[in-house]
């Protein structure tokens, strides 16, 4: 690590079947993240989106407005969000509502994010996510037993879409020893206009600086592990058209600010754990016994 960041993170255009050069796997061992250009086609964004369309427009905000903000951390006692390990479930904006407590606009724009296991529940999102491409580059970067443990929609919502302050995956995602992988498709274009990522390179090869858990089975709590700042000074932008892959190590240090454009910003995560290593019982995201941890192959 040093006081100086490149200007750019590295980008390759997507290699055929998820055969990373070793120049691309340096790269990612070297800044913790890895642009791949053209992953996904645009037809496999619009049909992704289109069907987080049809998934929202069953959901009734009145049921349950559960907020989630990385900003004012809402969610650590929302028995609605610890829940949703193995469920597919609907998290609003703070500013989703107006003074009378009706939403500022439509559904899909009053969305933070839906979560958190579509890629397992959802045959769109299974077919989407259990991708040999994907079996593949966790493989060269070392994960050799992968398990897709969580899936993410996110939104950011023209205008409202909130911002997301700089942390590490693995904070919340913690395997001993650590072994989380973030892959974050871009659905639609991502600019510095609309609220794209930031990265800090080189900072993952730091320790974890904080530790979330459960506090029984109905609180969340984050646990500092390391009060140095982060240097946010080197942050590099991340901007991403629609099929771009960014892959990054779980403790690679990221956020993204408000969209305060017109356009929205959508883009679909999976994190990944080698099952190798111990996940605890006390991490946030659990799973039921019905809904066991699987790899990237396809259902049979």
């Amino acid at each position: 690590m040093t006081d100086t960041a490149p200007t750019a993170l590295p980008c390759f255009k997507a290699p055929a079947g998820g055969c990373l050069t070793s120049e691309m796997v340096g790269a990612y061992r070297q800044e913790g993240v890895l642009i791949l250009e053209d992953f996904v086609t645009r037809e496999a964004c619009d049909e992704l989106r289109a069907r987080a369309l049809e998934l929202v427009e069953a959901f009734d905000p009145a049921d349950v407005k559960s907020v989630f903000s990385t900003t004012d951390q809402e969610q650590l006692n929302d028995r609605y969000f610890i829940e949703s390990g193995d469920k597919i479930r609907f998290f609003l904006e703070n500013d989703a509502f107006d003074e009378t407590g009706r939403l500022r606009s439509t559904k899909e724009n009053c969305l933070n994010k839906m979560g958190h296991a579509m890629h397992d529940i959802d045959p769109v999102f299974d077919r989407f996510s259990h991708n040999p491409a994907l079996a593949e580059i966790t493989d060269r970067l070392g994960n050799k037993d992968p398990g897709i443990i969580q899936s993410m929609y996110i939104f950011k919502p023209p205008r409202i879409g909130g911002e997301v302050v700089c942390h590490q995956d693995s904070t919340y995602i913690y395997t001993d020893p650590q072994s989380c992988i973030g892959f974050w498709f871009a659905l639609e274009d991502a600019t510095t206009e609309n609220g794209c990522m930031y990265f800090i390179p080189g900072q993952h090869r730091g320790p974890l600086k904080a530790r979330n858990y459960r506090l029984g089975e109905d609180k969340l709590t984050t646990e500092v592990l390391d009060t140095e700042p982060w240097p946010e000074h080197l942050k590099v932008a991340a901007p991403a058209r629609a099929g771009t892959l960014v892959v990054f190590d779980g403790r690679a240090p990221h956020m993204s600010g408000p969209n305060l454009s017109d356009t929205s910003r959508h883009a679909y995560t999976l994190h990944v754990i080698d099952r190798n290593c111990h996940y605890p019982a006390e991490n946030w995201l659990q799973r039921g016994a019905d809904l066991p941890l699987r790899g990237f192959a396809a259902r049979a």
